[in-house]
This record gives C-alpha cells, structure tokens and sequence, in this order.
C-alpha cells in the first residue's frame, strides 16, 4: 500500500475493503475520533499516542453538527 498522503485519507465507502486489506496483512487497527478544529498541541500527543498502540490508525472526523452539540 503506499505511502503517500493521498492514500491516508479514505472515504467512508472506501473504509472496509481499506480495513479488511490491513487485517489481512495483520496489523492491529487503532480506533478514536473527535473534534480537531482548532488543532492544538495536546490533540498532536493523543493522536501520537493512540498511533502508538497499533500499526494503523483510523481517526473519525465529528461532523460540524456533532461538534455544536459538544461546544
């Protein structure tokens, strides 16, 4: 699979056949998502440390409504 930033952005329909290819490569997937719109410091060591925990991590984006209800 490559590398490049073009290939790590991945549709929602595109996801499981994304997914099930790493599994079938057995790599420990790594699930969080969240609010980063105001990207900060403190957002960069959670996502690093989550990362760490696997070979791959998959970060869900909250939608714009999602994020007003939280705030």
């Amino acid at each position: 699979m490559p590398s490049g930033i073009e290939n790590k952005i991945v549709s929602r329909s595109n996801l499981p056949a994304r997914l099930s290819l790493l599994r079938e490569r057995g790599k420990r997937l790594v699930f969080t998502n969240g609010c980063f719109d105001l990207l900060h410091a403190g957002h960069v060591r959670y996502l690093q440390a989550a990362r760490e925990l696997g070979d791959a991590l998959v970060l869900g984006l909250n939608a714009d409504v999602s994020v007003k209800r939280l705030k």
